[in-house]
């Protein structure tokens, strides 16, 4: 499964540049369009919108339908998306291609969590996980970077077509590679025996504590990629260049601490410590040290700043390392793409407010500090979800399946 992994991994570096890219081409587009801060923040924030609404459908499609398929659609959904989005002359066209791409990304996660979940064992999910989030935690520190330079020199506009139509070649090694679903979908009933409902993973006080903890995580990831780079542009005088070379560094420091932390996880598993000690204190130990790091970003000097600026992002590695593995455990490959549709649904609650949130404070105050500040309390209150709601993490002992089978025998 090792090729189908690095292509996952590719396809994880193409969504978040894809996602990011705007953030990087938000200066550029507030003086060509002559967009106010709180429409800004609305086309930061709308991709959260529809990605956050389609994430239980995109859960419950992956479950009951061959996840090869629903991921190459979405792939091709977002890619399209990305390059129209080149093509907009408008707000409103803007808006609609960022609530197409946030359609058709939505299948990511739960797709990505089904895979692992049936092909990958306790104590190889966590590298698994992280080699994933390398690409994504990559994908930023290349639009950011090389998309920041290229766009200060040659414009937005065709950065995204291109990126958008030449992204679509990655569909064929996809299609050509991964294995059909073992599972058969053949019929709605035998998909229903087989997997939990949507109210039976609710009524888990694990999968409210994973919703509540992910929505933190990503309120702090999404305010990091939306208006950091606006930030230190327009906050704190950086040229794009200077941006793209601290977001893009950032981005590289926060790939590379998920996948070591990532690989000593399952390390740690592996010499026979508890799954719940290790993959709850790497998530709490990254919120926590996010919420510390934050605030010093707005007060410190550019120096100073920019240090804090990469602490954030370590932070934010070390907690990312670990989140999918803890629900692919609880989950298991029988509710794995439900569950994460359900979990990601609320958490991207969390990166459709921090954009637009930020947007309306900044606007209210003109001034950066009570973003920051709040971003800190949301990273703390992460911390304490991590550590503290959810329970053991093991594998659910489903009721459904526990009746399927007392029912065929």
């Amino acid at each position: 499964m090792l090729p189908v992994l690095i292509l996952l991994a590719l396809s994880a570096f193409i969504n978040f540049v894809d996602r990011g890219n705007l953030s990087a081409a938000a200066p550029l587009l507030k003086a060509e369009l002559g967009l106010s801060d709180s429409q800004l923040g609305i086309l930061l924030a709308a991709f959260f919108w529809s990605y956050a609404l389609f994430q239980i459908t995109s859960g419950w499609l992956v479950d009951h339908i061959d996840v090869k398929w629903m991921l190459a659609a979405g792939f091709f959904v977002w890619s399209v998306a990305t390059a129209a989005t080149g093509l907009a002359g408008s707000f409103a066209l803007l808006l609609a291609a960022r609530l197409v791409l946030g359609v058709g990304e939505s299948v990511v996660y739960p797709s990505y969590s089904k895979i692992l979940a049936r092909y990958f064992t306790e104590d190889q999910r966590g590298l698994a996980n992280s080699i994933i989030i390398t690409g994504f935690y990559t994908g930023p520190a290349f639009g950011l970077f090389f998309g920041g330079i290229l766009m200060g020199r040659y414009g937005w506009r065709s950065f995204f077509l291109v990126l958008g139509l030449l992204s679509l070649i990655w569909l064929l090694p996809w299609l050509q590679g991964m294995p059909p679903d073992r599972v058969k979908h053949s019929t709605a009933s035998s998909s229903q025996e087989e997997t939990p409902g949507i109210l039976e993973i609710l009524k888990l006080r694990s999968a409210w504590g994973t919703c509540a903890a992910l929505a933190c995580l990503d309120y702090l990831s999404y305010f990091f990629l939306t208006w950091m780079p606006t930030y230190l542009v327009r906050g704190r005088n950086f040229s794009m260049d200077q941006m793209a070379g601290v977001m893009g560094a950032a981005y590289v420091i926060c790939a590379l601490v998920a996948a070591t932390c990532g690989w000593l996880s399952d390390r740690w598993i592996a010499a026979g410590a508890a799954p719940t000690l290790v993959r709850k204190g790497f998530t709490s130990i990254g919120m926590a040290g996010a919420a510390i790091f934050v605030v010093p970003c707005v007060l410190a000097g550019p120096r100073v700043a920019t240090v804090m600026v990469i602490l954030v992002a370590a932070s934010l590695g070390v907690s990312s390392s670990n989140v999918w593995a803890i629900t692919q455990t609880l989950a298991g490959p029988r509710a794995a793409g439900r569950w994460t549709g359900i979990e990601n649904f609320v958490g991207n609650l969390g990166g459709a407010v921090a954009p637009a949130l930020t947007g309306f404070v900044l606007g209210r105050t003109g001034h950066y500090f009570w973003a920051f500040a709040i971003t800190a309390v949301v990273s703390l209150l992460g911390a304490l979800s991590w550590a503290f709601w959810i329970g053991r993490v093991e594998p659910v002992a489903w009721a459904s399946h526990v009746r399927a089978k007392t029912g065929s025998s």
